[in-house]
C-alpha cells in the first residue's frame, strides 16, 4: 500500500523521437515556403536560393530539436513558466549563433547567399526571433497533444480499472458463504446482508452513470462494512467521526469512499491475527472537504501495495476530473498505520440541498 516515490514525467514534450522531430522540421520549412510565396518585394526566390534557404532553417529547426531534447528533463524541473522561457531562449541562442557563423562565410566567401543589405545582427536577430516562434508553436502543439493523449490513456485505464474493481469474486464468495451461515441461526442479519450486498453491487455497475453525494458514499461504505463484520466479528472495529456541519449533498464521483475502506481491511485488518480498528474522519477545513480513513497495517507486501496504488490512483484521476486540480489523494503508511486523506474542494461542487 506504500506509495514508490517514483521521479514525474518530464512536462517539457520529448523531441527525442522521430515523428517530432518530423513536426519541427516539418514547420521549419513550411516557414520557408511561406517566406518564398509571400509578395514581399525584395529579392527574387529562385531555386538555390530556396534550397540554400531550405537547407539552412531544417539545420537550425535540428540542432534547437537537439538542445531541447538533451536539456528535456533539466528544464522540466523547473516551473513550466521559467522551464518553457529557457527553452525557447536557448532555442534563440543557437539560432543566433547559428546565423551569425553563416553570415560571416558567406560574406568572406562572397557567396551572396545573404541579400547585402542584411546586416550580421539584423540576420542573426531575425533568425533567432523565427526559429523561436518555430519552437514555441511545435512545443505548444506538443504540450497539448501530449496532454490529450495522456488524458485518453488515463481514461481508458480508468475504465478497465473501474471494470476490474466492480467484480469482487473473493468479497463476493465470502459474502455468501457468511450469508448462507447466517440463514438459518439469524435469517434477518442474512436479509439485511442481502440487501446491502445488493446496493454494493448496484452502486459498483452504475459507477459512471452520474454523480453520488457525500452522504450516499458514505452510507455505501457503512453497507460494505457491515458485510466484512459479520465475515471478520471482533477483529473489526469502525469509529467514525463526524465534524457537523457536513456538506453531505455536496456532489461526489461514485465509489470514492467505499474503496478505501476496502484496501483498509482487505490490506490492513484482515491481515492482523488480533484485528483492529479503521478510523474513518469527515470535516471541513476552509474550502475543502477532508476524508480521513486511518487502519492498523503490517509492513505492506509488493502485490498489496500495486493493487492499491491502482484503487487510489484511480480515486484520484476520478476527483481531478470532477471537481479539477486542486482536487488530490495522499497515502502514505507509517508507524503500522496507514493513512489515506482525499482532499476536495468545495466551490461549485455542492448540489442544492
Amino acid at each position: 500500500m506504500a506509495q514508490a516515490g517514483t521521479e514525474r514525467e518530464p512536462w517539457l514534450p520529448d523531441l527525442c523521437r522521430l515523428p517530432r522531430l518530423a513536426v519541427m522540421l516539418g514547420v521549419a520549412e513550411l516557414v520557408v515556403v511561406v517566406l518564398a510565396l509571400s509578395p514581399d518585394g525584395g529579392a527574387r526566390w529562385d531555386l538555390e536560393r530556396f534550397v540554400t534557404a531550405s537547407g539552412f532553417a531544417l539545420w537550425l529547426a535540428l540542432t534547437a530539436s537537439v538542445l531541447l531534447c538533451v536539456s528535456r528533463r533539466t528544464l522540466s524541473r523547473l516551473p513550466q513558466p521559467v522551464g518553457a522561457a529557457l527553452a525557447l531562449l536557448g532555442a534563440g541562442v543557437v539560432a543566433a549563433v547559428g546565423a551569425s557563423m553563416v553570415h560571416v562565410i558567406d560574406s568572406s566567401l562572397g557567396y551572396a547567399l545573404v541579400p547585402p543589405a542584411v546586416s550580421l545582427q539584423r540576420f542573426a536577430w531575425g533568425a533567432a526571433a523565427i526559429t523561436m516562434l518555430i519552437a514555441a508553436v511545435v512545443l505548444r502543439y506538443l504540450y497539448i497533444n501530449d496532454g490529450w493523449q495522456a488524458q485518453v490513456r488515463a481514461s481508458a485505464r480508468a475504465e478497465v480499472e473501474a471494470l476490474q474493481a466492480r467484480i469482487k469474486p473473493h468479497f463476493l464468495f465470502n459474502s455468501m458463504n457468511t450469508i448462507a451461515g447466517l440463514v438459518r441461526s439469524d435469517p434477518a442479519v442474512a436479509e439485511r446482508a442481502v440487501l446491502d450486498l445488493s446496493d454494493l453491487f448496484r452502486a459498483a455497475l452504475g459507477a459512471n452513470k452520474g454523480d453520488s453525494t457525500l452522504a450516499e458514499e458514505v452510507e455505501l461504505a457503512e453497507r460494505y462494512l457491515a458485510i466484512e463484520q459479520l465475515r471478520l466479528g471482533d477483529r473489526l472495529h469502525v469509529n467514525w467521526y463526524r465534524d457537523e456541519p457536513l456538506p453531505w449533498d455536496f456532489a461526489m464521483p461514485r465509489l470514492v469512499l467505499q474503496p478505501l475502506l476496502e484496501n483498509a481491511v482487505l490490506h490492513g485488518i484482515s491481515r492482523l491475527p488480533e484485528g483492529g480498528t479503521v478510523e474513518v474522519a469527515l470535516s471541513v477545513e476552509g474550502q475543502e472537504l477532508l476524508l480521513r480513513v486511518r487502519n492498523p497495517s503490517p509492513p505492506p507486501r509488493e502485490r498489496d501495495s500495486r493493487g492499491a496504488q491502482h484503487a487510489q490512483a484511480n480515486i484520484g484521476q476520478r476527483l481531478r476530473y470532477h471537481h479539477g486540480p486542486r482536487a488530490r489523494m495522499t497515502a502514505r503508511w507509517e508507524a503500522d498505520y496507514y493513512l489515506c486523506e482525499l482532499r476536495v474542494p468545495l466551490g461549485g461542487g455542492a448540489r442544492a440541498g
